[in-house]
Order: structure tokens, then sequence, then C-alpha cells
């Protein structure tokens, strides 16, 4: 029963996982605390929230942050972007079609694959993801580029399924079919290190501020004050700036020719 569940059924359930899958055993903390302070609230249980963080299992756990690995994502190189969408535009299939959809607005694959057409206003040049469907659990507004938007208007249609990029037998495909398009052409990347390229060319090829890129990529912005402070969502710089990134990545980098120069006689 749930006015049952204490400190040791919490730590049985946590400790097995917490420095080996730190991230998952993190967020799974955070559900519990939250199922258990509902549970108070409706009256199924009495006293202090056993899963709580800040001076409880911050007492008997180490912080995530201590013992997760930073894992990097592989990633192509800035200056090759251009000459990898040329290849990837070639390649046919809605997979395909879903991965440029997911460079050109530098959100993450299961956001695209779960996209459906009732949250994209063509007309707005505007997607909006609701907050169930995002890792921060809060809504996020994606401006679309022309190049987007063109993408979006070649797509097929399927009756009775609202999913943007459908798997050929109707439902949402899976992730491993990215790996299956970047495999095809020989690129030694990953569907999210790709956001990790438009954060490299954010910084290093624009003047954008880091709020921006990071509001792009729908990342925590700072201390919580700082994000109460900050009711906007920086829309219109956002969306200056995909319209810029996905200018670059519309023709390959002209790769400057070196000449060797041989010392005089």
């Amino acid at each position: 029963m749930v006015r049952d569940v204490a400190l040791p059924q919490v730590m049985a359930v946590l400790e097995p996982l917490w420095r080996t899958k730190t991230e998952t055993a993190s967020r799974l903390r955070g559900r519990i605390e939250l199922v258990l302070d509902w549970a108070t609230a409706r009256g199924y249980r009495e006293g202090l929230n056993p899963a709580r963080w800040r001076g409880h299992l911050d007492k008997l756990l180490p912080a995530p942050s201590k013992v997760a690995k930073v894992e990097h994502h592989a990633a192509l190189p800035v200056g090759d972007m251009g000459a990898f969408m040329e290849r990837l535009r070639a390649v046919e299939g809605m997979s395909a079609r879903a991965l440029e959809f997911v460079i050109l607005t530098a959100t993450r694959s299961g956001e695209v694959r779960g996209a459906t057409w009732q949250e994209i206003d063509l007309d707005a040049k505007l997607w909006t993801i609701p907050g169930e469907r995002m890792k921060m659990g809060r809504e996020h507004r994606v401006p679309l580029s022309d190049a987007a938007l063109a993408l979006l208007h070649q797509l097929p249609r399927m009756a009775g399924n609202d999913l943007v990029f459908p798997a050929p037998r109707g439902g949402m495909f899976e992730n491993k079919q990215f790996a299956v398009v970047l495999e095809r052409l020989d690129v030694p990347a990953v569907p999210h290190g790709f956001r990790s390229t438009f954060r490299d060319w954010c910084s290093e090829r624009t003047n954008y501020p880091r709020d921006v890129a990071e509001m792009a990529l729908a990342h925590s912005i700072g201390s919580k004050v700082g994000a109460a402070c900050r009711r906007g969502d920086l829309f219109e710089k956002r969306r200056a700036m995909m319209t810029e990134w996905a200018a670059f990545i519309a023709a390959p980098e002209v790769k400057a020719r070196v000449i060797p120069m041989h010392a005089a006689a």
C-alpha cells in the first residue's frame, strides 16, 4: 500500500541504479516523490516524503553530478554539415525526411518522431510541442524556417493518422531507423549529435547570445530565480537564428585550398 512506502523501500529501488544508471535513477526518484506527494495530499498517507532529495536522500546518496558519466554524442564538424545535408536530401524515405527535420529544428529525435499535424501551424510557421512530450516537461515553441516548411509541405498525409512522420504501417517509427540512414551514408554520428553541431555553430559562427541558443535547444537556462524572471522564450530571435542555420546547411562549405610554399633556392 502507498501508505507503507518508507525510506527502506525507496532506497531498495534507487541504490542498485544510482551509480550505473544515474540519470534514470534520478528521474525515477523524482517520479516517486511526485506520486507520494500526491498520495499525501489525497490523504492516502501521512508524514514526510521519503523520496525527497534536499535534506534527506542527499545525505544518503551521492549527488548525480558526482557519479554520472558525461556522454559525448558522436557529431559532425560544423563545416561538414552542408555536404552532409546535400547527401541526406538525396536519400528517399520518411526516416530520412524526419532526420532532416531534426537537424533543421535542432530538436530531439523523439520529439520529431512523435510530432503530429495538430501541433504544427503552417501559416504561423510554428511547431508547438506540448510539455508532456518534452524532456523538461514544459511546452516548447519551435520557429519553422522556410526550409522546414518546404519539407513539411512535400510530406504525404495518411488518412486517419495525425503523425507528421509515420512509419510505413502507420505508427511511430523506431529511433533506430535514424541509425540506418546514417549508416547508409557512412556518417559517424548519432541523431542527438546534430544538436551538438548546431550548438557549435551558434558559438563559433554566429554572435547570438548563449541564452538564445540554449532556448532553441529547450535547455534549462541559469538558476530557478533567473528562469522565473525570464517570462519570454526569445522566440523572434530564435526565428532569425533558425533561418540562418537553415541557410548555412543548405550548401556545402567551400574548403580553402592550401598551396605549399617552397623556400627559395
